[in-house]
C-alpha cells in the first residue's frame, strides 16, 4: 500500500511540473469520456430502450393499394381505419 501512495505522489509531482501536458491530458480524457457518454446515450435512446406501448409486438402498419388507377401504396387515414373496424 505504501508503494501505491509513493507512485501517486510521484505522478502528482510530475503532472505539476508540466502544466501544458497536464492540460492536454485532462482535456483529452474529458473529451473521450464525454463522447463515449453521448454515443452510448444515443444508442440506448434509439436501440435499447423499450417501446412505450403495452404490446409492441402487436403493432401493425396499414396501407391501401390503389390498383384501379396507379397501383400506388398510401397510408390509411384514421377515418378509413374506423370504417374498416365497423365492417
Amino acid at each position: 500500500m505504501e508503494m501505491l501512495w509513493s507512485h501517486a505522489r510521484h505522478a502528482t509531482r510530475a503532472l505539476f511540473k508540466r502544466p501544458g501536458f497536464t492540460l492536454i491530458v485532462t482535456l483529452t480524457l474529458a473529451l473521450g469520456i464525454g463522447a463515449n457518454t453521448a454515443i452510448f446515450s444515443l444508442i440506448y435512446g434509439i436501440l435499447l430502450r423499450p417501446f412505450p406501448y403495452a404490446d409492441p409486438d402487436k403493432l401493425i402498419k396499414t396501407e391501401s393499394v390503389y390498383a384501379k388507377t396507379t397501383g400506388s401504396v398510401q397510408g390509411v387515414s384514421r377515418l378509413d381505419l374506423d370504417d374498416w373496424r365497423r365492417c
